[in-house]
């Protein structure tokens, strides 16, 4: 499983979605390594196996995203990453 948080600097959300993943990827009890890629992306985007945990991925360029990640979206985003180890 490959988990992803993508980020561009000064974003003020950023911190808190890393730690967010921490904690959801903990709370499962999964052994993987979160990637931290900071550079010019929609800010702060979160991956599970390429795919964007709110839905559909925004345009690509640094911008701050409104619909931040939750709490629930990241724990089924990795839960069916899970169930299903093979889907990218």
């Amino acid at each position: 499983m490959t988990v992803e948080v993508l980020y561009h600097a000064g974003c003020p959300h950023a911190r808190s979605a890393i730690d967010l993943v921490r904690r959801c990827v903990a709370r499962l009890g999964l052994g993987v390594v979160i990637v931290e890629d900071e550079g010019d992306h929609p800010s702060p985007t979160v991956l599970v196996n390429g795919h964007d945990v709110m839905g559909v991925r925004p345009a690509s360029g640094r911008s701050c995203r409104i619909d931040l990640p939750t709490e629930q979206r990241i724990l089924d985003a990795l839960q069916a990453a899970r169930l299903n180890p093979h889907s990218r």
